[in-house]
């Protein structure tokens, strides 16, 4: 009995160890299969990050090529772009001329070709069916008939940027065109229709879309970006131009209520001299168009404005009045002052006026000065006058100025137009003193902030400013700006200088209005 005893006990020992080799097993097998399947989830991950990270690579990098052609198209819609638009192509040839308006059914190219395309066939390549959905089907056939598209080229495809060791951003086309109700799908005026033919303008005061000439008008830019992969995106701006004007005012018509504006103050009275033995020199308040012609409305001929509380401003206006003759040239008896037309009856002449209805918020010299630096940072051409005349006035035919290009010129100092018988167009800004001359024609509007000094040295010749003469000083003779209230503008001529003065054009003072940049109004992905 002991025996069988032991032997039992010997065999249970065995049975035990062969049952737990059996479960080791089992978790072995269970345990590289976890880990298989743990290492196999690890590769699958890692593969879905990298496709998920070259995915996300391609999408931002097609996204910000689309960007940049926007962006580029933006920037050169600034005529102080040094790439601008108007100044690589000849006026009409890409866009319309400044101030005219882009039709609906017009579009144009901005071309990026990298150096594997064919940059002859970059809208055949490229195909732009974006159009058509907002416009209706056969819209762009219908805008390129002609057989020719206006086209230019991206900075990237021209000196010096094409030499760089790198390409620049892969979009391939910009496309600027006009937008109408129909193209935003937005009935602005109301009427119960979207109008497909009435380009857009965008009121910047109410901050709302017109489709009667109020505000600039509305552009939109659409490009689009094609990587070598194939990614490609759509990304469009609705853009509109930022004018250049007085605070809480959308153009700079408010600040010419007159032929001749001059600033003064209680503490600063201005001056005015007309050329004594000069019976044709005028300022003219009656309004003409940008022909010469007489058309509607009328302002001061002489208008004074300035911060003249708790004092009387009747005594600068007949300092003023005084400045004209009441007879030039010898007889027969001429009365010049009769040439100072305006706002008759019923004031009467010469009309030389108090201008109530100036802004308020332009009565000191840092308002008024304010909105000077703000001219000057966006002016398309800016100088220090150095030198002779001649060379500023080289300076000056040099812009290429013209009815369809008109300039906003800064003189940041004296500028002498003494002998130049040339014609300028725009908005021209002189800070210092403004040297007139006689036979000088300037078609706009004429800016003397700072100094705020006009007056001449030659005397031949019988020619005009059309459009304004506003005249503000702002600083001292060091140049410091003044405390206090407005200083006294000058306008003093000599007896014998000729010429035939100011002809008030509201036309020509809207053609002068300065561009400041463009304001993106929308900007959203087109899906494709």
């Amino acid at each position: 009995m002991r025996f069988c005893s032991a032997k039992l006990r010997t065999i249970r020992p065995i049975r035990r160890r062969g049952s737990e080799a059996g479960i080791a097993l089992l978790i072995a097998i269970f345990v590289l299969l976890l880990i298989s399947v743990v290492a196999i989830a690890v590769v699958v991950s890692s593969d879905t990050e990298s496709h998920l990270t070259g995915n996300y690579r391609y999408s931002t990098t097609v996204y910000y090529a689309a960007l940049a052609g926007v962006e580029e198209a933006r920037a050169r819609l600034r005529p102080n772009d040094p790439d601008s638009f108007q100044k690589i192509n000849p006026p009409g040839s890409f866009l319309p001329a400044p101030g005219a308006t882009l039709p609906i059914g017009t579009v144009g190219y901005v071309l990026n070709p990298s150096p594997t395309d064919n940059a002859g066939a970059m809208l055949t390549t490229y195909p732009d069916t974006e159009y058509d959905t907002e416009f209706g089907a056969g819209a762009l056939a219908a805008a390129t008939a002609a057989g020719t598209v206006p086209t230019t080229q991206s900075v990237w495809n021209k000196s010096p940027l094409n030499g760089l060791p790198f390409s620049g951003p892969l979009y391939k086309w910009v496309r600027i065109n006009a937008i109408s109700e129909k193209s935003l799908s937005l009935d602005v005026d109301a009427d119960g229709q979207a109008d497909s033919t009435t380009p857009l303008y965008y009121d910047g005061i109410n901050r709302v879309f017109s489709n009667n000439n109020i505000g600039p008008q509305a552009l939109e830019l659409t490009a689009l970006a094609v990587l070598p992969n194939g990614s490609q995106k759509l990304l469009q701006y609705i853009s509109a131009s930022t004018t250049i004007a007085p605070p809480g005012m959308q153009t700079i018509s408010p600040l010419f209520l007159a032929a001749l504006t001059i600033s003064g103050s209680t503490s600063s009275s201005p001056t005015f001299q007309a050329p004594l033995n000069n019976a044709v020199y005028a300022v003219q308040g009656v309004n003409r168009d940008c022909s010469g012609n007489p058309t509607a409305g009328t302002v001061a001929a002489i208008g004074l404005f300035g911060d003249y509380s708790g004092g009387n401003y009747n005594a600068d206006l007949n300092s003023i009045a005084n400045g004209i003759p009441t007879s030039a040239g010898g007889p027969p008896p001429v009365n010049p002052q009769q040439n100072y037309t305006g706002n008759t009856p019923p004031h009467a002449l010469p009309d030389v006026e108090y201008l109530s209805a100036f802004p308020a918020n332009l009565q000191s010299p840092s308002q008024i000065d304010a909105f000077a630096q703000n001219i000057i940072q966006n002016a398309i051409a800016s100088f220090v006058p150095a030198g002779s005349a001649g060379t500023q006035q080289s300076f000056l035919d040099s812009l290429n100025m013209s009815p369809t290009n008109p300039v906003t010129v800064v003189v940041n100092g004296n500028l002498d137009l003494t002998n130049w018988t040339g014609t300028g167009y725009g908005l021209l800004l002189v800070t210092g003193t403004l040297v007139y001359d006689p036979a000088t024609t300037w078609n706009g509007a004429v800016l003397v902030i700072g100094q705020g000094q006009v007056t001449n040295i030659d005397h031949g010749q019988y020619r005009q400013i059309n459009g304004a003469l506003f005249v503000a000083k702002t600083r001292d003779a060091s140049g410091n700006l003044l405390g206090g209230g407005i200083g006294g503008g000058s306008v003093s001529f000599d007896a014998q200088m000729q010429g035939s003065g100011i002809r008030y054009s509201s036309c020509w003072v809207q053609k002068a209005q300065p561009i400041g940049g463009y304001k993106i109004l929308s900007f959203h992905e087109i899906s494709q």
